[in-house]
Formats: structure tokens, sequence, C-alpha cells
């Protein structure tokens, strides 16, 4: 059975940063396309970040391009999101997720291409 324990959430001043860790187990890591996602009070669960299976693509979305970075260690089957300059708006309930793919350089956006999610992490940023 695949999990995915998220970390890294907690209470910031806006400019600041944080980085979000997210361990997985229990899968093959590898063949696995990671995203980050987030859900504010009273919005829809979106789409923030993903990195392919081979780490070399990469795809932000426009909220968070330049401020954000996606990672993933293999070796430690761990996948990060560096969050730098943070704004009152990136508040939200941050969700790792893995989808199964084939393909070693493409990557997902749309929630419902992965396959297994994490519990979330919460991120407050207050102005």
């Amino acid at each position: 059975q695949v999990q995915l324990v998220e970390s890294g959430g907690g209470l910031v001043q806006a400019g600041g940063s944080l980085r979000l860790y997210c361990a997985v187990s229990g899968g093959a890591f590898s063949k696995y396309v990671m995203g980050w996602f987030r859900q504010a009070p009273g919005k829809e669960r979106e789409f923030v970040a993903a990195i392919s299976r081979s780490g070399g693509s990469t795809y932000y979305a426009d909220s968070v391009e330049g401020r954000f970075t996606i990672s993933r260690d293999d070796a430690k089957n761990a996948v990060y999101l560096q969050m730098n300059s943070l704004k009152p708006e990136d508040m939200a309930v941050y969700y790792c997720a893995a989808a199964r793919s084939i393909y070693y350089s493409r990557v997902k956006s749309g929630s419902n291409e992965y396959d297994y999610w994490g519990q979330g992490t919460q991120v407050t940023v207050s102005s």
C-alpha cells in the first residue's frame, strides 16, 4: 500500500520561506510523477507544481512560478517543495500526490491524474 506523508508546514510571515517534505513508502517511487496541490478554505483543490519521473521536467502554476521549486530525491523516496516569498494567498493545506506513469519525462497537472494522496500539511502566511 502506497503511503504519502507530508511535513514542513507551519506559520510564516509574508515574504518568508518554508520547505515542504513528502515521504513516500510502499511503492516504486521512481515510477511516479510527483505533484503538490493545495486547498484553501472555501476553494477547490488546485495544482501547484509537478515533477517528472526523471526529475528533469517540472511544471508550476502561474501563481507560484518563480517563487516555488519542486524537487525529488529518489534515493530517499522523497519530494520537496521549496516555497519562497510567501504571500497570504498561498495559505492553504498542501497535499503531496503520486501518479503512476510510463513516461520518464512527462508531468501531470490534473488532480484526477494522480493515484495516491497524502493527508496534507497546513501552511499559514501572516500579513
